[in-house]
């Protein structure tokens, strides 16, 4: 098959260059952001034409898109609308890779959400885009467990990144046999959450400590889970949860060590590393260099 790819990052290279190994198939075109991007690098190490357009629905990049005749379109990492008129010009059609268990957690940030929403499972979906937001057909769906102490970085770099690229050789494999499957997804499950940014990192000490643990596992290592201490913002990273009783009140910092442990409803959490103004560190070394000392409340 003559392949278009649609991609960016780290995880768009790394498709790029799975499918690349496959003799039985060619890639024609690799569509970009119009910036450095390893998936530039990637695809200009194997000699492939790369196009680069500041929109993909603008009409140059679909006629460029279209004159290239590809058989296939694979979207590997895509935060750009694709237009239409692209996704339905390959006569195969375009699979799309989305990290989550579809119809569950449609939107852009859908790694975030289930971790900090306490979920003990995900995984990833290749689908057939339609003109719905991650709403197409389902060709394939893997599952993976999101561990207790699993973070944003583990559950994506550990777990649905590489499964994500063999989801994706795989089902090319799928399309050109002619097996891949068209699964209508069930609407009565389906949940949509928007972009998770700072906004929605902000520590809310008044909830309880498991919910805390989560928001904080859920931001690691982006957008970071952040409260305030001397009037500026300090985010949170490399956090345990001990349950317990605290005397404390929920905020407060109670110990200081190799990790700052601070009390919360049912708990406490430790967290190794901290951000400030002057970039991220080891918690002890926030605490000398700012002051912060036992008995401070976060947040205040």
């Amino acid at each position: 098959m003559r392949i278009a790819l649609i991609g960016q990052a780290a995880f768009g290279r790394a498709a790029l260059e799975a499918l690349a190994k496959n003799d039985e198939d060619q890639i024609v075109g690799v569509f970009a952001p119009p910036k450095d991007d390893p998936i530039v690098e990637g695809a200009q190490a194997l000699d492939l034409p790369v196009f680069q357009f500041g929109r993909m629905r603008d009409q140059e990049a679909i006629d460029q898109f279209k004159s290239l005749t590809p058989d296939l379109c694979v979207m590997a990492f895509v935060t750009d609308i694709v237009p239409m008129d692209m996704i339905d010009a390959p006569p195969k059609g375009t699979i799309q890779y989305h990290p989550s268990l579809l119809p569950l957690h449609r939107g852009p940030s859908s790694i975030n959400w289930p971790i900090v929403m306490g979920e003990t499972r995900t995984g990833l979906s290749i689908f057939w885009p339609d003109d719905g937001m991650d709403t197409g057909p389902l060709l394939l769906q893997k599952t993976i467990e999101i561990g207790p102490d699993d973070t944003l970085g583990t559950v994506y770099f550990g777990k649905l990144f590489p499964m994500g690229v063999e989801a994706i050789v795989e089902s090319v494999e799928l399309v050109r046999e002619g097996n891949a499957p068209k699964i209508v997804q069930n609407e009565d499950d389906a949940t949509y959450e928007s972009w998770f940014g700072s906004a929605q990192a902000a520590i809310d000490w008044a909830k309880s400590g498991r919910e805390i643990y989560n928001l904080i596992r859920g931001s690691d290592p982006q957008p970071g889970a952040h409260s305030t201490f001397d009037g500026q913002k300090v985010r949170l990273y490399d956090a345990a949860f001990v349950e317990g009783d605290s005397a404390q009140v929920p905020g407060t910092v109670v110990a200081i060590g190799e990790r700052v442990e601070i009390a919360v409803s049912g708990g406490t959490i430790g967290v190794g590393r901290l951000r400030g103004a002057d970039g991220k560190v080891a918690a002890r070394e926030y605490a000398e260099s700012t002051g912060l000392k036992l008995g401070v409340r976060l947040g205040d």
